[in-house]
């Protein structure tokens, strides 16, 4: 049976993370947003609380103590934060926790102790590709054997682009077969584009192209053996499903509490019922939404095949938190749409989850 009762560890885990979103996330937000960077002296703050080095290996500086579960409390509450703060924080995490999972010894003790250190290190992923019906589990990005070595060709975008000396993990067919390859970043043949999205303008995102990349064998995430890269993939989904949750969660309480200070007619836009249903469905959804993702990291964490489950999880996730901040600019009315309030920001964010993949790990 699922528990639906935090263990006292994953209480206070969770006590903690929501009072460094609330007193040191939340307040840089818009300024983040208007100025389009992650501020270096927050993302040190958070990597000393050990959201991601604490789910890597002992063996290799970590903590040991990986849970799908305690994964997605953090991610929501930091997304609850800020989306894009919350996706910086958490950007070590797409490569430990995939090394942790198939990578070689070799590759695990080349990288893993730097993202367990002392100091903040960035790591990233290259899942989606700039294309229309863009498939997580079918890219077009390939990878051809020649030898000892790879050829890998291709684009991808939504890159998280934090500077950092760590090799970025792309995806690609190897055969019809998902692999994953640690691809330096200066590596001849891959050029950098800078993106610049509607939401999460905070956290850099860039355009890869990879024009015959050439990698020794042993750059394939988990050498010879390979990697599942189907689990990755569902990790994934399920920490974003999280995130989005997180958005909707954000997004519902600043409206309930505007239309409970905002007055008409001598009495608070809440006690009208067009209002007042309307916060109420958006609390019935994020609720029912979240018990599908705890579903779905509970699974995980017994080792189960989430593949459905990650899809439910994230189809209904992603809906919802579009829906609630579309819900909460109605509720704000003129105000929604401007500045000054943070619904126009949880919208923005919000509308990206429907082409969102792999931008954190559980």
């Amino acid at each position: 049976m699922i528990d639906f009762d935090p263990s006292e560890e994953q209480a206070l885990i969770v006590e903690t993370v929501r009072q460094f979103a609330e007193n040191e996330i939340r307040p840089l937000a818009r300024a983040c947003d208007e100025s389009r960077s992650l501020p270096d002296k927050l993302l040190e703050q958070a990597h000393e609380l050990g959201l991601v080095a604490n789910g890597l290996p002992e063996a290799f500086g970590g903590g040991g103590e990986r849970s799908a579960v305690t994964g997605c409390l953090i991610a929501e509450e930091l997304a609850w934060g800020d989306l894009s703060i919350a996706l910086g924080i958490l950007c070590p995490s797409l490569l430990g926790f995939a090394l942790s999972d198939s990578g070689s010894e070799e590759q695990k003790q080349a990288i893993l102790p730097a993202l367990a250190g002392s100091r903040f290190a960035p790591s990233s992923l290259a899942l989606v590709e700039p294309r229309f019906a863009s498939d997580a589990f079918r890219p077009w990005t390939v990878a051809q054997r020649d030898g000892d070595e790879y050829l890998l060709e291709g684009q991808k975008c939504q890159v998280p682009w934090l500077e950092s000396d760590q090799p970025v993990l792309v995806i690609a067919l190897e055969d019809d077969v998902l692999q994953g390859f640690l691809v330096p970043r200066d590596v001849a043949g891959l050029s950098v584009t800078s993106e610049t999205n509607m939401g999460i303008r905070a956290l850099p995102t860039v355009e890869l192209d990879l024009a015959s990349v050439r990698l020794p064998a042993s750059s394939r995430l988990g050498g010879e053996a390979g990697a599942d890269i189907r689990s990755l993939i569902n990790r994934g989904r399920v920490g974003l499903s999280a995130m989005a949750i997180g958005v909707a969660r954000a997004a519902f309480e600043v409206s309930r509490d505007y239309a409970k200070e905002r007055e008409t007619f001598g009495a608070p836009i809440a006690t009208r019922q067009s209002i007042a249903f309307k916060l109420a469905d958006m609390a019935i959804e994020i609720d029912a939404a979240r018990l599908l993702i705890w579903e779905a990291a509970w699974l995980l964490d017994q080792g189960r095949d989430i593949t459905r489950e990650a899809v439910l999880a994230h189809g209904q996730a992603r809906k919802v938190a579009l829906q609630v901040a579309d819900g909460a600019v109605q509720v704000f009315g003129g105000h929604g749409y401007i500045r000054d309030h943070l619904p126009e920001l949880h919208l923005r964010n919000a509308a990206g989850f429907d082409s969102f993949e792999a931008l954190t790990l559980v």
